[in-house]
């Protein structure tokens, strides 16, 4: 199989995922932590977003930073004293991507239901990842500037080879 190009690869979900800053780390915590628990792991990791998990460690939901300001800060309840998975938006009701989704679909999920991180599943029903918005912007950022470097070396006469 011949390696992609940067253009074809930065299409798709999997390579998103693979610049995340979601890559690195642990981005799961049980829907039976405490909300306080979720903020400290937002903290730590920078991260808006985490993948909640069930007691068997199947994927129950997402917990956001959305979440807490609208569901606990601002209804003065104490972080401390509230679970995980009373605030966050459960399986049934996710948006989420598959690792061969292409960018341009992933932003469109986002933008249609106002989401700003989709979890990835993969082809078993496992969350293998979560991409943020940010991460589609890289990626499209990314193939936009090889389509203009690949334009100006075509330009200056440094190749016919075109590859969108």
């Amino acid at each position: 199989m011949v390696a992609p190009t940067l253009g074809e690869a930065a299409r798709d979900a999997s390579y998103a995922w693979s610049k995340s800053c979601y890559s690195g780390i642990d981005f799961s915590i049980s829907d039976e932590s405490t909300v306080f628990e979720a903020v400290e792991k937002f903290a730590a990791y920078n991260v808006g977003c985490l993948a909640t998990k069930d007691a068997d460690g199947k994927l129950s939901g997402v917990i956001s930073e959305r979440d807490y300001v609208q569901k606990v800060a601002l209804l003065g309840k104490v972080s401390k004293e509230m679970k995980v998975k009373q605030i966050s938006t459960k399986a049934a009701n996710l948006i989420t991507a598959s690792p061969s989704d292409t960018v341009d679909a992933c932003m469109q999920k986002m933008l249609t239901r106002d989401i700003r991180h989709l979890p990835v599943i993969d082809e078993n029903n496992n969350v293998v990842g979560i991409i943020s918005i940010k991460d589609l912007i890289k990626a499209c950022l990314e193939e936009k500037e090889q389509t203009l470097q690949q334009l100006a070396s075509f330009a200056v006469g440094e190749g016919g080879h075109f590859v969108v």
